[in-house]
């Protein structure tokens, strides 16, 4: 008698074990809680449940599918039968265990699996079990030896790609102040802005799997010069009809409005080009970190120099050269294995979302290995003759006469160490600042150094070589020093006084032309406003030092101040010409303005889902009204970014702003608080709490 044919199986459902599994990938603080996010090359779990039990003979495929017409010949449908065995270099799925009607699958990916949203079904003979609701994320995995982003150091680990805050470095090599920055890589929406970034790119779905050709791309789509990417980059000094760079804390609003309007957001400069694309990066897994250059070139030549143009009056030109020194500028690093260079060039690689210079058609640069920036190899992709000039060139200023109604152009000084300084990011488990200078170039003036910037011209376009060498400039005839002296705090709203100082170190008597500006200038040195200049002929003899006063009246600089919604600082240049030598010393001062501090009062620890409540405290001692005051807050895991107007805070005034937090996540949180005004552009005030169950 013949037995009865079993019914066809049918998947009633699946679990997608998202606790376990999420525990063993490094991904539990994901906001997406019902779907499954986890890293390649590396097994997870899922539970099946079946109408029946299963039988052998019953044909089990997990599919996983991207995009809207997915086929197995471009990788964008992953078929995996269960009864198929084991292979480490592809995509399978194997049955750890049943229980009746349940079954275990263990799925292992492969560690260049590309990454991205996957949709998951389950075929069984004619049947599909498709919930719409089950989606897979597939990241990078810095945990996996064989991943190209694999870091070995469990601690880097922690910094580079789980951590959710930190520091973005600002300000003047004399003056650098770390400005507190949430990235926010695990808030709502904001893995799902990363996966929408990538459909943007049009990356063949097999590119995705390469972490070189998705930072670049990346690189491109935070800004939106191209691509209608995620921010509108500015800086006129007028932000009306967006929000102004200084007022973020953090990317995670900016990633999540981008998301939900799909049009750029308004406005960015480089601090937050930098920390929208950190959190871009560490959300999909490749360790990334935010890094700031101190006197940073912008060479537009590509001749490893830059031209800074000064008057007679000794003021800075902004129309003789698209050439330009910043302040300071903010770039990234990210860590991988380089397999498209020659061998050697692994490990951190510099990335650049803010828009200056075009690449292969596009807004984007690098990822430009730094050992290859550090050696001068800058024939090495991507944009590495671009990065190398930014740590590198020499700067170059020149004097424009006025000589029988003709400009004429007299060389002052050429300087070949005055560039790259300082290159900052936050320490690894520490609040506070490591110095990368010397991952990113030798000592200045060591034989390496040189040997370096010799290879680095060497591969430059043949017209600039005879620019690309600078050579030592002779020892003075006439011993003379130029310096400013002033006070050390420059506290807005009081007046600004100056000693323009020459020390005659030598027997000569001299007769020098001297000449001195000072300008408010914003940190890319666009000049906003000449301030105040003299000019004057002084003999040194007799006199080992010859001091001049170089007065600023309050009123002569705030009105500016107030009319630019950039942070601005004190640029003062000296020029002196000694007339028996024609001799040319000049010297640069970069000064920056002081504000009081802004408070954050609130309990050392709280118990989540209990209320407990931060204050915001802030004295205006100086002595000048701050108007529109704004105070823009945010806690990662506590609430999000509030603005809360303060109006305007008179002299001696003291407010007190409260918020009731009630945190949703255990660990270690931090609250942001940034005070705008028309007069401060940015005063940041931060303490960390601890949430326990």
């Amino acid at each position: 008698m013949s037995q009865p044919a079993a019914s066809s199986l049918k998947t009633l459902g699946v679990d997608l074990l998202q606790k376990q599994n999420a525990g063993l990938h490094h991904t539990e603080e994901y906001h997406e809680n019902t779907s499954l996010i986890v890293r390649r090359g590396q097994v997870f779990q899922l539970k099946l449940t079946f109408d029946r039990e299963l039988k052998d003979n019953d044909k089990v495929v997990v599919q996983l599918s991207v995009g809207e017409k997915p086929m197995e010949s471009n990788e964008t449908l992953l078929l995996m039968n269960l009864r198929s065995g084991q292979d480490s270099r592809c995509w399978c799925a194997n049955i750890s265990n049943t229980n009746g009607k349940e079954c275990l699958v263990t799925v292992t990916s492969p560690a260049d699996a590309a990454v991205g949203k996957y949709f998951l079904s389950v075929k069984t003979g004619s049947h599909i079990y498709s919930p719409g609701n089950k989606v897979v994320y597939v990241l990078f995995n810095p945990w996996c030896e064989a991943d190209t982003v694999f870091m070995p150091n469990d601690t880097e680990r922690l910094e580079y790609v789980l951590s959710d805050t930190g520091y973005i470095y600002v300000g003047s090599v004399q003056n650098i102040v770390g400005r507190p920055w949430n990235f926010g890589q695990f808030e709502e929406d904001v893995l799902d802005s990363c996966m929408y970034l990538l459909d943007k790119s049009k990356l063949k779905h097999k590119v995705r799997k390469d972490p070189v050709i998705v930072s670049r791309a990346m690189s491109a789509l935070v800004n939106s010069n191209d691509d209608s990417g995620v921010l509108f980059g500015n800086w006129s000094g007028i932000y009306t009809g967006g929000t102004s760079p200084m007022a973020w804390t953090g990317s995670a609003l900016i990633l999540q409005k981008y998301y939900k309007t799909k049009k750029p957001i308004c406005f960015g400069q480089c601090w937050v080009f930098s920390g929208v694309l950190t959190t871009v990066m560490r959300c999909l897994g490749i360790p990334a970190r935010s890094v700031s250059n101190f006197a940073s070139a912008h060479d537009t030549e590509e001749n490893l120099k830059v031209d800074i143009y000064l008057n007679e009056r000794g003021e800075k030109l902004d129309d003789m050269t698209s050439d330009s020194v910043w302040n300071f500028h903010v770039w990234n690093d990210v860590w991988m294995k380089r397999p498209d260079l020659p061998q050697g060039f692994d490990g951190w690689q510099a990335v650049d979302a803010t828009p200056q210079e075009i690449s292969q058609g596009v807004y984007q640069c690098g990822p430009c290995p730094l050992k290859a920036i550090r050696s001068g190899e800058v024939y090495l992709l991507y944009d590495s003759k671009f990065v190398f000039a930014e740590v590198n060139a020499d700067r170059v200023f020149w004097q424009v006469k006025n000589v029988n109604g003709k400009q004429k152009l007299v060389k002052l000084r050429e300087e070949s160490k005055a560039i790259g300084k300082s290159i900052s990011t936050k320490a690894v488990g520490k609040n506070t600042r490591e110095d990368i200078t010397a991952q990113y170039k030798f000592p200045e003036g060591s034989p390496e150094e040189r040997k370096a910037v010799e290879k680095a011209c060497s591969y430059l376009n043949s017209s600039n070589l005879a620019v690309c060498h600078s050579t030592t400039p002779p020892p003075l005839q006439a011993g003379i020093q130029l310096e400013v002296e002033g006070e050390k705090a420059l506290w807005l709203g009081n007046p600004i006084n100056l000693n323009i100082i020459a020390k005659n170190s030598s027997a000569g008597a001299w007769t020098i032309n001297l000449v001195a500006s000072c300008q408010l200038q914003c940190y890319t040195g666009k000049v906003e406003a000449n301030l105040g200049s003299i000019k004057q002929i002084v003999q040194t003899e007799s006199k080992p030092v010859i001091q001049l006063p170089l007065n600023i009246a309050a009123d002569d600089y705030m009105k500016t101040v107030t009319s630019v919604e950039d942070e601005l600082l004190l640029k003062v240049n000296i020029i002196a010409e000694i007339q028996e030598t024609n001799e040319k010393l000049t010297d640069e001062l970069t000064l920056t303005f002081q504000y009081p501090p802004l408070k954050v009062e609130m309990p050392e620890t709280a118990k989540i889902n209990e209320d407990f409540t931060c204050s915001f405290i802030f004295k205006n001692t100086l002595c000048v009204p701050l108007e529109k005051c704004k105070l823009h807050v945010e806690g990662l895991g506590i609430f999000k970014m509030e603005t809360i107007d303060q109006g305007d805070i008179m002299p001696g005034r003291i407010i007190k702003s409260q918020i009731i937090c009630a945190p949703n996540k255990t660990g270690e949180k931090k609250i942001v608080a940034k005070l705008t005004s028309n007069q401060v552009k940015g005063i940041s005030g931060e303490k960390m709490i601890t949430i326990t169950a």
